[in-house]
């Protein structure tokens, strides 16, 4: 089971491959604070609805000094249907080895329909300009989890 994050601690840096085969890293938002966000499967109805909020809020967000990034164990490939199909402003990227998930403790184990399994645990994770956690948030709800951020972070 892999550790989770608390407020203080350094984020993870990572490389993960966006929807279009292009190297995205968390080092180069320093100077900026950034979403990261850990989602199960695009093309998924609760998966959908969260990417689509994180698009519909992306300007109230970057306005506020916020990037969002998107990470699910999908490829490239299927990230880039995703967001073409959806019409997806936010950053998307792949983890298929789960590695960083599991730096984020963001992948473990879960209750699944009453069932523990172990998979992607969706999951939001707030670093500050420095590269420090700010909020680390696990097991969230896809439906009003974006307002809920907005609310919390003040914007």
């Amino acid at each position: 089971m892999s550790e989770r994050l608390q407020p203080g601690d350094t984020a993870p840096d990572f490389t993960l491959p966006d929807a279009d085969g292009n190297e995205v890293s968390l080092a180069a938002h320093k100077g900026r604070k950034v979403i990261v966000y850990f989602y199960p499967a695009a093309m998924t109805p609760g998966c959908t609805k969260q990417a689509c909020d994180f698009t519909d809020n992306l300007d109230v967000l970057a306005g506020a000094g916020y990037d969002v990034i998107g990470v699910s164990p999908d490829k490239p490939e299927k990230l880039a249907k995703f967001r073409d199909k959806e019409n997806l402003k936010v950053t998307l990227v792949g983890d298929p080895s789960k590695a960083v998930m599991e730096a984020y403790g963001a992948f473990g184990e879960k209750k699944l329909y009453g069932k523990t399994v172990t998979g992607v645990i969706r999951s939001t994770i707030v670093v500050d300009e420095d590269g420090k956690v700010e909020r680390a948030l696990y097991n969230v709800k896809a439906t009003g989890h974006v307002a809920k951020i907005i609310k919390d972070l003040g914007i």
